[in-house]
């Protein structure tokens, strides 16, 4: 590692009221009490670069479900940074596994949608898993309205992924 704390990056696309509660609440819960020695870095989708990525030991991912897929703004980062953090592509052009430089790093996921979010969650993970990051909890899909219980949701992912990190 290349700095003594550990680092989290939370890239996330929060156009609505809804994605910057949950948002808002991930990064609350990476800077509770209980964790030390952890620097949490939060980008826009459409500002985090590869040098974020490679720079981060952990992340975690927010994303509005649009049109049965990541947001437009998601799907910009992964394609402007894929192949600078560890990413592959088969002769055909698709995504391979690879044992890139990231590879291993845990990350985590939170999804908002009004109808489904299936294939948001799908398109993502498809990605992290060329990646060979490591999903280390459960993925976060909210739909509808945001509650307090899908707020304090948020806030133990974001918990959850920064304590990985706090050794």
């Amino acid at each position: 590692m290349a700095h003594s704390t550990a680092r989290l990056l939370v890239v996330h696309h929060s156009p609505t009221r809804s994605m910057r509660r949950l948002t808002d609440a991930v990064v609350a819960g990476t800077g509770d009490d209980a964790i030390e020695g952890v620097e949490v870095v939060v980008r826009p989708a459409l500002e985090a670069t590869a040098d974020d990525v490679l720079a981060a030991d952990g992340y975690l991912l927010g994303t509005p479900a649009n049109f049965g897929y990541m947001s437009g703004a998601l799907k910009h980062f992964f394609d402007s940074t894929f192949l600078q953090v560890g990413g592959a592509l088969d002769p055909t052009g698709a995504a391979s596994e690879s044992n890139g430089t990231t590879a291993k790093r845990p990350f985590g996921l939170y999804v908002h949608g009004r109808y489904d979010l299936t294939g948001a969650v799908r398109s993502v993970l498809s990605i992290t898993g060329a990646l060979q990051w490591r999903q280390s909890y459960d993925v976060l899909e909210v739909m509808g309205e945001v509650t307090a219980a899908s707020e304090q949701a948020a806030y133990e992912l974001g918990g959850t992924i920064a304590a990985l990190l706090d050794q």
